[in-house]
């Protein structure tokens, strides 16, 4: 018989706006935790954005706010220290790639056995919609009113050129198909930690409605019409 999931109370009141895809994620992440039986023996660094509206959703780990783009370092500190736990970020595209980029690419190429989850919505959700290192060329924030300029980084090909890298994936949350797979990246983003002692990476391409200025639905569809040209969806190693 299939074990029945019971949903923490704390969990249906994660504090998000309307459409926004974060909350999906963290009640994907606390849905394998405790599949795995890691519910007591997890520890998070969430970064400063949007993630940090999750820490009183979660249950059962430990939680540190890390200092702006720096959770990969905190993470392998917390792995060093606690190498049974499963250790892993939870950082926004702003977080990860912009002042933190360094810290994303010295882990990875580290091989650090930690996984790194990034929400990537093309902008800084948290402070206003303002460009960010993923905004999509001609993409109107509140930074760029008449399109974005710049060109959007996509990491991936970055972290594909670290061969010793354990696991890289690329999921979203626009329809449920999708968010299955996406729980299966972060089922395997797990395993490749715990199991084989290495670094793994997903990002979430996440709906922004209220900075998009979009409905949720009309969000939905503009990630799977627009943003995934540039930011392509699937498993690129492990």
């Amino acid at each position: 018989m299939a074990k029945e999931m019971k949903t923490p109370e704390r969990l249906l009141r994660v504090p998000f706006c309307p459409g926004c895809g974060h909350g999906i994620f963290v009640r994907l992440m606390q849905e394998v935790i405790e599949e795995k039986g890691l519910s007591e023996r997890y520890i998070s660094a969430v970064g400063v954005g949007c993630s940090s509206n999750s820490i009183g959703a979660t249950y059962g780990g430990n939680i540190v706010e890390a200092h702006h783009g720096r959770a990969p370092s905190v993470t392998r500190a917390m792995k060093a220290l606690r190498p049974n736990c499963f250790v892993w970020t939870y950082q926004g595209d702003g977080d990860a790639y912009a002042i933190g980029m360094l810290e994303t690419i010295h882990a990875a190429n580290a091989d650090a056995p930690i996984s790194v989850f990034v929400i990537n919505n093309n902008n800084y959700g948290m402070t206003g919609g303002q460009s960010a290192p993923t905004t999509l060329k001609g993409q109107v924030t509140t930074t760029s009113p008449y399109g974005h300029d710049g060109n959007p980084i996509d990491i991936i090909p970055q972290l594909m050129t670290y061969e010793h890298v354990g696991y890289i994936a690329r999921g979203t949350v626009t329809s449920a198909a999708e968010i299955r797979k996406l729980k299966g990246y972060i089922r395997k983003a797990v395993d490749m930690q715990m199991n084989e002692n290495k670094y793994s990476f997903v990002e979430i391409l996440s709906p922004c409605p209220t900075n998009w200025h979009k409905s949720p639905i009309e969000a939905c569809n503009w990630i799977n019409e627009v943003v995934t040209q540039k930011f392509p969806l699937g498993e690129f190693r492990g």
